[in-house]
């Protein structure tokens, strides 16, 4: 039987799928999916996605000692340990910890997916691991992106073409969205940083300062874990 590769443009087009029907890719380039996935590949112990800041503060009440992540329209939210910057992931400060996230758009999309068969992160850090790992999955693919505040966006769904392109020469029936992606990631490709610096996630980043997660999200395979999501933790796939 042959299977799906579809993509879902918009977290707001997650209802017009049968999810449970899919595994699931989770994408938010700038930043979230690409930070949860450094995070993992430095020796978190675990990651948990959660939809609310409330949600998030209340690992603290319980007196857990988790570290608090939460980020909202591209700032760290007062009071928590970090946001979603990849730079806050480092070994040295997550290796052997379990982080609590919540964030304005991957975490979000990941909520409205868990019904999937099964949920991982996708980022251009770990595109060839993921790549390699959906390869040897006889199944439907749905890969998510999560966008801006439930609008498409230019760099999740061209890393969703960079996925498709790795799964080429398999028996995938694709839909209009990933044809579209997969277009979209050849314009890119030869110059993905200089292509995507023209989108609106990547101005308000610069106007945050914060050039350099731009940058560093856009590295290509220097991780090699999947993250999974687990009961209600992101692990590391094993």
């Amino acid at each position: 039987m042959t299977n799906n590769l579809h993509v879902c443009l918009s977290p707001a087009l997650i209802p017009l799928y049968q999810v449970e029907d899919y595994i699931v890719v989770i994408i938010d380039i700038f930043r979230a999916t690409s930070s949860i996935c450094y995070g993992i590949d430095n020796g978190a112990e675990a990651i948990i996605p959660v939809s609310e800041v409330e949600e998030c503060a209340a690992y603290r009440e319980m007196g857990l000692a988790y570290l608090l992540a939460a980020e909202r329209n591209g700032e760290v939210v007062p009071g928590f340990d970090f946001g979603n910057s990849p730079f806050s992931y480092t070994r040295e400060k997550v290796s052997g910890k379990t982080v609590v996230l919540t964030t304005t758009n991957g975490t979000h999309a990941l909520h409205l997916s868990r019904s999937a068969k099964k949920i991982v992160i996708g980022s251009f850090l770990n595109l060839t691991a993921l790549s390699s790992w959906l390869k040897t999955q006889n199944d439907n693919i749905l890969l998510v992106c999560a966008g801006w505040k439930n609008n498409f966006n230019l760099e999740d769904t061209i890393f969703a073409g960079a996925v498709i392109e790795q799964l080429k020469g398999r028996d995938f029936v694709l839909d209009d969205p990933a044809i579209a992606a997969s277009d979209l990631y050849q314009l890119a490709k030869d110059d993905l940083s200089g292509y995507l610096a023209k989108t609106s996630h990547s101005e308000r980043l610069k106007k945050l300062g914060i050039e350099k997660d731009i940058a560093f999200c856009l590295n290509v395979d220097i991780t090699t874990s999947i993250p999974v999501l687990q009961g209600e933790k992101l692990i590391k796939l094993k």
